[in-house]
């Protein structure tokens, strides 16, 4: 695994050039009207910080890559030692590909929508010879250790929970969307989200059938584009159902930090102790029927040492 603190730093002649400023307040974080687990709402105060104006592009990540020779999770050989009980054939480099499901699978069972592909990554988001990655498109199948690595070498960082939100909201307080009440104001569409019944009918509203080029969709009040839609956004949190509880960690940060990680494994699966971070933003496959989480509240964990064709990030700088 490629060490980060040994990257080479970019060329740029500022770290934050192009980024946005955000001023920092308080204001009402999280929502009661859709899921528990943005419950519930809860005052926050954030400092001001910098953030890319929209999630990291795959010209950008391509610029890390040459100039460092990273490898990304989704290309690495797998460790058997890490996935018990995963058959020896499934154990190859690749990540999530969403495929439209036939009329021979349950349309309610995300297995059916979701396909392994080998050799799956950023390069090709599809698959091998399924078409290269395309420069203005948000950067996809990158775990979190991707979107770290990046940020460490451009010299920023994954922004939390309480940033991302305060940010995606662009100065209205408490609103539903990044742009208001109504998800779709004089029946105009907002962001790159799925069109119809997911995953049946309609599509993602790009008419790419999948990401979009960044800043296709209107920008919030801040000047951020997909803040909503487009791809799944990395933070640094780790999950937790219940977010506005108190962590159990003493005065010692490590201890807190310690705590929370452990509090991100699902309990469902007690056999899997892989932790999980919180994706901000929903994606093109979020749909009212199915996933309506393309709102700022929203919030969804994800395993660290996963990839999916909708998942991106962006990244901050704090401090002004």
């Amino acid at each position: 695994m490629t060490d980060v603190a040994t990257l080479p730093p970019p060329a740029a002649a500022s770290v934050t050039a192009g980024m946005a400023w955000i001023a920092g307040g308080r204001f009402r974080m999280g929502s009661e009207a859709f899921y528990p687990e943005e419950r519930p709402i809860r005052p926050v105060a954030v400092d001001g910080f910098f953030i890319d104006p929209h999630p990291v592009t795959n010209r950008a990540f391509a610029q890390f890559v040459a100039a460092t020779g990273y490898v990304t999770v989704a290309e690495r050989p797998i460790d058997p030692a890490g996935y018990p009980g995963v058959p020896a054939e499934m154990l190859r480099p690749g990540s999530l590909v969403f495929c439209r499901p036939d009329g021979t699978h349950d349309a309610r069972a995300p297995a059916s929508w979701w396909d392994y592909v080998f050799g799956a990554s950023w390069r090709e988001p599809a698959g091998p010879g399924r078409g290269a990655a395309r420069d203005d498109h948000p950067v996809v199948h990158v775990a979190f250790a991707d979107a770290e690595a990046f940020a460490a070498w451009a010299g920023k960082a994954l922004p939390t929970e309480v940033e991302w939100e305060f940010a995606a909201r662009g100065g209205l307080d408490g609103a539903a969307y990044c742009w208001g009440d109504d998800a779709t104001p004089g029946g105009r569409v907002m962001a790159n989200t799925w069109i119809g019944e997911f995953p049946r009918t309609g599509g993602p509203a790009g008419g790419t059938g999948g990401t979009t080029p960044v800043g296709a969709f209107p920008a919030n009040g801040f000047g951020l584009f997909d803040m909503a839609g487009n791809v799944w956004q990395w933070t640094v949190d780790w999950y937790r159902h219940r977010p506005g509880e108190p962590l159990a960690g003493g005065c010692c940060a490590a201890a807190a930090d310690e705590a929370a990680r452990a509090l991100s494994f699902d309990p469902a699966q007690p056999d899997i102790k892989i932790p999980r971070k919180v994706l901000k933003g929903g994606s093109f496959l979020c749909a009212p029927n199915y996933c309506h989480r393309f709102r700022p509240a929203a919030r969804q964990p994800q395993m660290i040492d996963s990839a999916s064709c909708h998942i991106g990030f962006r990244c901050v700088v704090r401090g002004g």
